[in-house]
């Protein structure tokens, strides 16, 4: 169920590790796969640049998904993410793993994710949050639900809602405006 917006405020402020899924989230959830076996994502550009405007700003960043994908690693690497978990069935485990890796405790921790599998993960951390077009069931133990869909600009508005609450987003956007 979602926060009260003093309760929400206060935890989006102090996050500062930044957890996502990939199918569903960074992606629509489509999966392509070529004669040969070959996987195909398609990732939005916004929530690219999302993810990049939140290292900007203090934030780390982890990928946390339940399917390998060379895709995924090429796709994180351009981006600088540096904490990515593939191939994890049992997030609520590798959430754990997670967090000794990086150092950061739950109640520093916000998860985004879409479906059902996401849950054991989403609801270990201070902000759980799901993707505008999520599984019911996950839009209901949310804390916190995004206006756009997975895939499709959801990272981006994340990411920038963090940002403004911790006061970083305007200096950000200035830096477009001053150049």
């Amino acid at each position: 169920m979602p926060l009260e917006s003093g309760i929400l405020l206060q935890r989006q402020r102090q996050i500062r590790l930044l957890i996502l899924d990939v199918d569903g989230v960074l992606t629509d959830g489509s999966l392509f796969l070529g004669d040969g076996g070959e996987q195909y994502k398609a990732f939005h550009s916004r929530d690219g640049h999302g993810i990049r405007m939140a290292q900007q700003g203090g934030l780390e960043l982890a990928i946390l998904t339940g399917r390998n994908s060379e895709v995924v690693l090429h796709r994180m690497r351009d981006l600088g993410v540096r904490h990515l978990l593939q191939g994890r069935r049992d997030k609520g485990e590798a959430l754990e793993e997670l967090l000794g890796q990086t150092g950061f405790g739950p109640e520093q921790s916000a998860f985004v994710g879409d479906d059902v599998v996401d849950l054991p993960a989403m609801r270990r951390v201070a902000l759980g949050i799901a993707v505008a077009d999520a599984h019911p069931l996950v839009l209901e133990h949310a804390d916190w639900h995004t206006c756009e869909r997975g895939g499709r600009g959801a990272v981006r508005e994340v990411c920038e809602t963090l940002l403004a609450a911790q006061g970083r987003l305007e200096d950000i956007l200035r830096a477009y405006l001053d150049t």
